[in-house]
């Protein structure tokens, strides 16, 4: 297993099967107009299931389907089974907004999806409309309550900004103990197509924490020893829960993950400017050995610390200017995967 210049492992891949989305959330795509990847550029399943297959005999044990929105993508049951059928692949998951998940939940678990993760910032019908511009809450409700009986342990990722969705911390967490689902609260990230970004728009970790102990009672902090993005803790009722304070705690130092675009561009962080186009290096004729050669040299060279590097920058703005974002849509959050 190659490791980078600080000693991380390569062992979690994220593949963005689309860059579409089905919603217009504002942390993530507060722009009125974008730029779409080529059609043609898209992967094929066979195509994602050879790069898969080079990441896996890298290390890579993890992979995440993600997007833009995932379900969006044409027979994505049936990629999920291709992938599902490699026993070296101990954990294959999707994260999704929901709003089609009511429909597939059922062939997802049947095509062998271990687990997934649901974004919902908010449970109020007029916030959802402010925040993702789409009348879609019955919609993604319906998708939690359909999946939760096929997925135990259905995780809910809740993006919180202050001033806008702040207020519902113990609602999300009432929420999820009613589905049995693992609520996991995420600072405001300053990445991507993130331009109404500012840090004080930021709730922090701690602040999360106080908010969430008053109403709860103590909270007992669960020791782990795992690269997972989420710091867990544990309510005096039983309630266990993350916070991914990736804004004002990072967690460069022991991260493993890295990217791959509906197009096949490989980004080795999320506040990467530039990624490996493997696309090019499959299609131009590059053998298989070739390719894996050139993906474990590039991580050996990895010494990304993107959100580390914004932390020490001192005085923050968005990443990324407006002008920039409409030259290069791989950019985009939207298109690269959370």
């Amino acid at each position: 297993m190659p490791l980078d210049q600080l000693d991380r492992p390569l062992r979690n891949l994220r593949v963005s099967v689309t860059d579409r989305c089905n919603l217009r959330c504002s942390y993530c795509m507060p722009e009125q107009d974008y730029v779409w990847l080529p059609r043609e550029d898209i992967l094929h399943f066979e195509e994602i299931e050879q790069l898969v297959d080079l990441f896996l005999d890298l290390g890579v044990d993890k992979v995440r389907l993600t997007g833009g929105e995932p379900l969006l993508r044409r027979n994505l049951p049936d990629l999920v089974s291709r992938l599902a059928r490699r026993a070296r692949l101990t954990d294959l998951a999707l994260t999704t907004n929901g709003v089609l998940l009511a429909q597939q939940a059922a062939l997802l678990h049947d095509a062998g999806l271990h687990r997934i993760t649901v974004s919902l910032d908010t449970l109020q019908p007029d916030r959802f409309r402010q925040l993702a511009r789409y009348d879609e809450l019955p919609r993604v409700l319906e998708g939690i309550a359909s999946a939760a009986p096929f997925f135990p342990g259905l995780k809910i990722d809740t993006v919180v900004i202050r001033g806008v969705n702040d207020d519902e911390l113990v609602a999300m967490l009432e929420f999820g103990r009613h589905w049995e689902a693992e609520v996991r609260f995420i600072e405001y990230m300053d990445v991507g197509g993130a331009t109404h970004w500012s840090m004080d728009r930021v709730l922090p970790a701690a602040e999360m924490l106080a908010t969430i102990e008053r109403h709860f009672g103590p909270i007992t902090a669960i020791d782990e020893h795992s690269s997972a993005p989420a710091s867990r803790y544990r309510l005096s009722n039983g309630v266990i829960f993350g916070i991914i304070s990736s804004t004002t705690q990072p967690f460069c130092r022991t991260c493993d993950r890295s990217r791959l675009t509906a197009d096949g561009m490989w980004y080795l962080c999320l506040y990467a400017n530039e990624g490996l186009d493997l696309r090019q290096a499959l299609r131009g004729g590059a053998s298989i050995e070739e390719i894996r050669i050139l993906l474990q040299s590039r991580w050996e060279a990895r010494n990304d610390r993107g959100a580390e590097r914004r932390l020490e920058s001192g005085h923050r703005t968005s990443l990324i200017p407006l002008d920039t974002l409409r030259r290069d849509p791989h950019l985009e959050m939207h298109t690269r995967g959370g």
